[in-house]
């Protein structure tokens, strides 16, 4: 695959390909003037020049190839590590423009230039590197731009560059002159496909496959892949997470069930996943069977949103596997009634006991009733906060408290009730 010098590079190519050609073809007698191969944009070129006919190389379009553009996706696994370097895979667009200084002479030049173009229909590795990595010319004469050419890698990519003629119509063909802001010149449009330009950063790469299944250590044969009726799948799978008291999240402590099939086994290990603050714990499971098993929550995972899979080892297996993912979120628990509670005038500080421990940079909230006080800023890990309430309600009222750290709330819903109704989590002002 080539790097990000690759459309550059390719521009040089054609432009040095276009420019042996007029030397090949011995266009200087032809037109009796030597002529001028660049790749500037067209508002740029000089039309005041009157002694050297130009041909024009430039760039106006780029554009995805439709066929590599899905190649080696996906780029990376479910917990964001890059597993594949997907290449980005490119169409350039070109137009090429011929400048004669005399009568006819633009028309001889375009000719000259696009029967050098349909007889190249693709570009030759060698020609590639003639033109990035000249060997006649010491590189250390050439500007700087063309020295960084040479690490382009053009040459060494798995495609090979095809030129294909390209149909502009005449409406099109005018927006985009009007577009450049440049006088019309006799003009031909190509494309150039494809560039592969691909990154160089480490990727995951698993191990070969060595066996599928157990080994017969008579026959040394694998056992090979085996086949089951049925819709469900015979490997562990989790189909519900389900935390205590019907409950939208799970509490530090609290009792979550898990709900699947093929659950049963031995060493049933239920871990957490956090990626944003790499976290990943291990719990054992406390209960269960085959459909639906429990744990408990730890109490010092952080608040968050985690990933919870199921590692289980089969009694006919010699090593564990590991179910799904399913995705389990963790809320704060305030310790309620209040550690303290003062206050001045109408102004009321709280300091509130949580569960689990909230770290630097996480928000944290009390919501008293339908109003949200922001907890002060910490500086280390603490199970404490205060809240400073301004223009306080009166002493003696009571409100329904809940809390909240980066977005999640405590539970404040008895949802095992009929009717359901609010838990016990009231706070009275001094």
């Amino acid at each position: 695959m080539s790097n990000a010098l690759a459309i550059a590079g390719v521009t040089a190519v054609i432009k040095d390909l276009l420019d042996s050609g007029m030397i090949d073809q011995a266009i200087s007698d032809t037109l009796g003037a030597g002529v001028l191969v660049t790749s500037m944009a067209p508002d740029t070129v000089s039309l005041d020049n009157a002694d050297s006919p130009q041909l024009n190389l430039f760039l106006h379009q780029v554009t995805p190839n439709v066929a590599w553009r899905n190649a080696a996706l996906p780029s990376r696994d479910a917990g964001g590590n890059r597993i594949t370097n997907p290449p980005l895979a490119l169409d350039l667009h070109y137009l090429l423009t011929a400048y004669g200084r005399a009568e006819l002479q633009a028309e001889v030049l375009l000719g000259y230039a696009l029967q050098l173009l349909h007889e190249t229909p693709v570009l030759p590795r060698e020609a590639i590197r003639r033109a990035l990595v000249p060997t006649v010319l010491d590189g250390a004469i050439l500007p700087t731009v063309f020295q960084s050419l040479r690490g382009a890698d053009l040459a060494e990519q798995i495609e090979l560059l095809k030129i294909t003629p390209a149909a502009l119509g005449s409406e099109e063909m005018s927006r985009l002159w009007s577009a450049i802001q440049a006088r019309y010149r006799p003009t031909a449009a190509f494309q150039v496909s494809v560039v592969l330009i691909e990154s160089r950063k480490s990727a995951r790469s698993p191990l070969p496959v060595l066996s599928r299944g157990e080994t017969n250590p008579v026959s040394q044969r694998d056992r090979g892949v085996l086949a089951f009726s049925g819709l469900t799948p015979p490997l562990p799978t989790l189909e519900a997470v389900v935390p205590a008291g019907r409950q939208p999240v799970a509490v530090p402590g609290g009792e979550v069930t898990l709900e699947g099939h093929h659950l049963d086994g031995v060493d049933r290990q239920v871990t957490f996943s956090l990626a944003a603050l790499q976290i990943s714990r291990s719990v054992p499971v406390t209960s269960g069977g085959p459909d639906k098993l429990s744990f408990t929550v730890p109490n010092d995972l952080p608040v968050g949103l985690y990933r919870i899979d199921l590692s289980v080892q089969r009694l006919d297996e010699s090593h564990a596997r590991r179910s799904n993912q399913l995705p389990l979120a963790l809320a704060p628990l305030p310790v309620l009634p209040p550690f303290s509670a003062s206050r001045n005038a109408n102004t009321v500080t709280l300091v509130l006991d949580i569960a689990p421990p909230i770290r630097p940079g996480q928000a944290a909230a009390l919501i008293l009733g339908e109003r949200e006080i922001a907890a002060e800023t910490i500086t280390a890990t603490t199970s404490r906060l205060t809240f400073t309430i301004a223009d306080a309600p009166p002493a003696g009222s009571t409100h329904q408290a809940r809390l909240r750290v980066d977005g999640f709330d405590s539970p404040i819903i008895d949802r095992t009730a009929t009717p359901v109704a609010y838990l016990d989590r009231r706070i009275t002002l001094p």
